[in-house]
């Protein structure tokens, strides 16, 4: 059975990792050499050339400019603020489609999961039907719908 303590494992697991591939893709897209990869619309209109062409061997293929790993993840903000149109013409067709399902999800989502922790936990919290079946459960248990005696109003 999952006690709170593995869910709190496994939820730290999971952020972690996650926050290890953030950094790494910040990281490589600060990198010159991967200004293809991340960038290729720049390259088609011109904005940007090969990092190959110009500067010292290392400037070719590694940032050495401490400010930019500081304030890595400042486009984030600018992306979600930005106009559709702009948006497209900076990013893509693709990037737009994707930020819109991202926030739609976020409007539909976010209020359900309000509401679910204010009422449902405390509802099937505060029941002991699990405790008076003398089955064998964990604290996990206690805020599943397992935990709601039949016939109940609640």
């Amino acid at each position: 059975m999952a006690t709170i303590k593995d869910i709190g494992v496994g939820a730290a697991f999971n952020i972690v990792t996650a926050t290890i591939f953030l950094l790494i893709f910040a990281f490589l897209r600060l990198q010159p050499i991967n200004d293809r990869i991340y960038f290729p619309k720049w390259y088609l209109k011109g904005m940007r050339d090969s990092p190959s062409s110009a500067g010292a061997a290392v400037t070719k293929y590694v940032n050495l400019n401490v400010r930019s790993y500081l304030k890595f993840l400042s486009w984030m903000p600018a992306a979600l603020k930005m106009p559709e149109e702009e948006l497209i013409e900076h990013a893509g067709l693709d990037s737009v489609v994707y930020l819109r399902i991202y926030l739609t999800g976020l409007k539909i989502f976010l209020p359900i999961t309000i509401l679910a922790f204010a009422v449902l936990v405390p509802v099937n919290w505060t029941n002991d039907t699990l405790d008076d079946l003398k089955v064998v459960h964990s604290d996990i248990d206690n805020l599943s719908i397992s935990n709601i005696p039949y016939g109940s109003k609640r």
